[in-house]
């Protein structure tokens, strides 16, 4: 395998995480996609871009390199479906509009999916593990942030246009309602955009399987609409005209959230 993941080492109580947003796919992988899944259409296209002032805020980042296509870092190990409906599992088998990902017989072998498992999924998650034990060691507590996005409309996904800030906490699950509820206030403070609170996305198993609110660990994900930044199709062009009012917002959202951790727990 090439590189897997990136990550920066922050020196604040946040980590932000960007699993969808890797381009590379394994041999086996580009081979068999059909001719309409070669532009990865279902990538969350330019999320680090998006987010590049968060080492600036000083929150430490993680983003995958590999599709999605490859393994969907995700979901957990056992793909256990997260969603009730139509939904993409671990090695995912459809397009977002539920066309199949593969040609028929160039699906990746069970042996080379158990690679992609091994040397792909597990240093994303320990990767994730190893920095939020950091930082609640060093600070008590730990933030994350599963950063997302998804185009505005995919009607087999979900019916109409989705809002354009969709927060997710695993119906409260994953963090403080306190947390949660201050997030949503800010969006309400931005009108020109759309938001909700544990809509159609409630967070995926990165959410799920961190967040953990009585050991001080705080997750939340948010599937931002694409609408709200780049163009939704092929090119798939970033729009700084979209991104730049976007960006006001996603930098307010992240400062809250570390403002409250030093509410919450004094540092």
């Amino acid at each position: 395998m090439n590189k897997v993941l990136s990550f920066h080492q922050g020196r604040l109580p946040l980590l932000i995480s960007m699993p969808h947003a890797g381009l590379q796919l394994t041999p086996a992988v580009r081979e068999g996609l059909v001719d309409q899944a070669r532009s990865l259409p279902d990538t969350d296209w330019h999320i680090p871009q998006l987010y590049d002032f968060a080492r600036e805020l000083g929150a430490s980042v993680v983003a995958a390199e590999y599709s999605r296509f490859v393994i969907d870092l995700n979901r957990p190990d056992d793909d256990k479906p997260l969603y009730v409906g139509a939904t993409t599992g671990l090695y995912p088998a459809t397009l977002f509009e539920g066309q199949p990902l593969f040609k028929d017989g160039q699906v990746p072998s069970a042996e080379e999916r158990a690679t992609y498992l091994e040397q792909i999924w597990r240093p994303y998650h320990d990767t994730i593990s190893q920095e939020l034990a950091r930082l609640r060691e060093q600070f008590g507590y730990a933030l994350l942030w599963d950063a997302h996005s998804i185009r505005s409309l995919i009607p087999h996904l979900f019916d109409g246009k989705l809002p354009d800030f969709n927060l997710g906490t695993f119906n409260g699950a994953s963090c403080d309602p306190e947390l949660a509820q201050l997030l949503a206030g800010v969006c309400a403070e931005a009108p020109a955009y759309s938001h909700v609170l544990n809509g159609r996305f409630k967070g995926g198993h990165i959410t799920r399987h961190y967040g953990n609110p009585a050991n001080h660990i705080h997750a939340v994900q948010l599937e931002l609409a694409q609408s709200t930044y780049m163009e939704e199709s092929e090119p798939f062009a970033y729009r700084e005209d979209l991104a730049q009012p976007t960006q006001a917002v996603l930098r307010r959202l992240l400062e809250s959230v570390l403002a409250w951790g030093v509410q919450r727990y004094g540092k």
